[in-house]
């Protein structure tokens, strides 16, 4: 009964092995530091050009001394650049 028991605990223990192997590979690919790239690009640029877009339809909406769509512009970016930290130091936390 403890033959098949070591059995199971050895396979266990090598897939766990090749997993954690895997994990390790996955980061050093061209393909993952690509993606990353473009994640950090699409959580600036999302926020970035809704703000303008919300800024552009407020100071059409209601004109004012005060132009939205400038200052929804960098409130935008500064969220984009806050998120797209977050991201990185996210990922980085996993090596």
């Amino acid at each position: 009964m403890t033959a098949g028991r070591d059995d199971e605990t050895g396979t266990i223990a090598r897939k766990a092995q090749r997993m954690e192997e895997a994990r390790k590979r996955r980061s050093d690919s061209p393909w993952y530091g690509l993606g990353m790239f473009g994640l950090v690009g699409w959580s600036v640029a999302v926020p970035t050009v809704a703000g303008t877009a919300l800024g552009i339809w407020i100071d059409g909406r209601w004109p004012g001394e005060v132009s939205w769509t400038l200052t929804l512009l960098v409130g935008g970016a500064i969220l984009g650049a806050l998120n797209a930290w977050y991201w990185v130091q996210r990922e980085g936390r996993d090596d």
